[in-house]
């Protein structure tokens, strides 16, 4: 009996898992330096060819592209008219925006919370109006250019206040004084968006740094609410070096769903693909020290470690999770332009996109590669049986209806754990059309067996070694099939339950 009430949770659980989201799930990129970028020369690259980085996010799968908004910034970019025109750009193709308010003339985090120079020296009441007449102007803007954003947060990174001193949080008087004037000055800026949004469809987001702290996140979401801000989406950063293990990371976003009962975003991470230097600029990221164990400073390690990001964002309880940003993919480092984020973009040191790339892509069966001849049209991934098992199942997937002018595709077949570590990959190789069955057994260290059901052509080698040490729970096993450029074009994960 014991053994099937585990069942019974598990699967409800993994119904409540699969649940439809409220809406399509955000696959988001932060690209603010964009424009100062491209007036400076700079270019990025997909498979050797020249794109604009638009189109390169958004033909590899994204949806969703974040602009930061400053009040009036010394050198003229993420200025209200800069930022204006690069949403005319992101709507013209179809994505959807998110605008992200820093209420002031720079950096917005938690060590910068400066109110704009124009702001200065406003008393209280008025500096409550000008955040609420600031943020409607702002958005009425954008209405009349038909560019209203799908999502807006008011402030950045906001766990110690805004608009410091009057809102500070910490340090700067009475605790329950600065709590409330710091929560009159978010509810002015919802109101400026609401008021000249006029539509519930935008959506307020209240954005802290805090992604694996869960006792810092409902100190701050539990005083925030106590004071009845309304707002929307929890969004929250992650940058591991920062915040904490993607274990704290998942734990804190199931911890909030289920108390807040909001659905949440991971509206900044990001990961290095090198720990090297193009440019004199130090890098924020330069240490092992600063890596995560098992994701290695790699176009792999950086991959993995992004879809681990969306792994645990998607499986968030109560079907919470609502997508993730990339902070900054296209900073990359330019002759007259130095960057401190140049190993944590998404394109290398020749501006060439790197393999983490390919996460945005959420759909099955769609191509994001311009020559359609070099992928397969149709590829499927079936259940693995038995499920649940013990110790070993079968995993079978089919490639089919590939052009003839390419008979070959590169395959890989992974196994992650709940935590999005992988625990072993059973096919990295190039396959031809077919039907193929994997062995995977947990009590085996050897080379798992794979059996080719009916192939259009010979047999190729084994897959790799499978590590042991095994522990009962949920595993997901993820399909990728990449053309002969290495770039993924089709992507497809399932579940499945081991039980010992």
């Amino acid at each position: 009996m014991k053994y099937i009430r585990v069942i019974i949770l598990l699967i409800a659980s993994s119904k409540l898992i699969a649940q439809t989201p409220s809406q399509e799930f955000i696959r988001g990129a932060d690209i603010s330096f964009t424009q100062q970028i491209e007036f400076r020369g700079g270019k990025y690259k997909l498979n050797g060819v020249e794109k604009e980085i638009l189109d390169i996010l958004q033909e590899n799968g994204a949806n969703y592209i974040r602009l930061r908004l400053w009040h009036t910034p010394s050198n003229g970019y993420n200025s209200l008219s800069k930022t204006l025109q690069f949403a005319q750009r992101i709507k013209s193709k179809g994505l959807k925006f998110l605008l992200d308010f820093h209420y002031s003339d720079t950096w917005a985090d938690p060590s910068n919370q400066t109110k704009p120079y124009a702001w200065r020296n406003l008393p209280f009441e008025n500096l409550k109006d000008s955040v609420y007449e600031y943020t409607k102007r702002v958005i009425t803007l954008m209405k009349n250019q038909n560019t209203l954003p799908d999502i807006v947060q008011i402030g950045n990174e906001v766990a110690g206040g805004m608009l410091w001193p009057d809102g500070k949080l910490y340090g700067a008087g009475n605790e329950t004084v600065q709590w409330d004037k710091f929560s009159e000055l978010v509810k002015e800026g919802v109101r400026g968006v609401r008021d000249a949004a006029d539509t519930s469809s935008v959506k307020i987001m209240i954005h802290i740094e805090k992604g694996g702290d869960y006792s810092g996140s409902v100190y701050f979401f539990d005083r925030l609410t106590a004071r009845n801000v309304e707002f929307d989406i929890i969004g929250l950063s992650y940058y591991p070096w920062y915040h904490g293990s993607l274990s704290q990371l998942q734990s804190n976003l199931n911890s909030l769903a289920v108390r807040y009962q909001k659905e949440i975003v991971v509206v900044e991470t990001a990961y290095p693909w090198t720990l090297d230097f193009k440019d004199n600029t130090n890098n924020i990221v330069g240490l092992d020290s600063q890596l995560l164990p098992g994701y290695p400073a790699t176009e792999e390690g950086q991959k993995n470690f992004l879809t681990q990001i969306k792994n645990i964002v998607k499986q968030t309880t109560n079907n919470k999770g609502l997508g993730f940003f990339y902070w900054e993919p296209g900073y990359i480092s330019l002759s007259n332009f130095g960057s401190s984020w140049e190993n944590c973009a998404l394109f290398d040191f020749s501006n060439e996109a790197t393999d983490a790339i390919m996460v945005f892509n959420d759909s099955t069966g769609t191509s994001v590669d311009d020559d359609i001849s070099q992928v397969p049209t149709e590829f499927y991934l079936y259940q693995n049986y038995p499920n649940p098992f013990n110790p070993s199942t079968t995993i079978e997937y089919s490639i089919t209806n590939v052009e003839t002018t390419r008979r070959v595709v590169f395959t890989t077949l992974k196994v992650f754990d709940i935590l999005g570590r992988e625990v072993a990959t059973l096919v990295n190789e190039y396959q031809q059309p077919g039907k193929y069955s994997v062995v995977f057994n947990v009590e085996t260290r050897h080379q798992p067996r794979r059996d080719r059901v009916s192939t259009g052509g010979e047999s190729l080698p084994s897959g790799v070694s499978a590590k042991g040490g095994y522990a009962s729970g949920v595993y997901f096993y993820t399909l990728m099939i990449r053309d002969t450029s290495l770039r993924s074009v089709f992507y497809k994960t399932k579940k499945m339950l081991l039980i010992k």
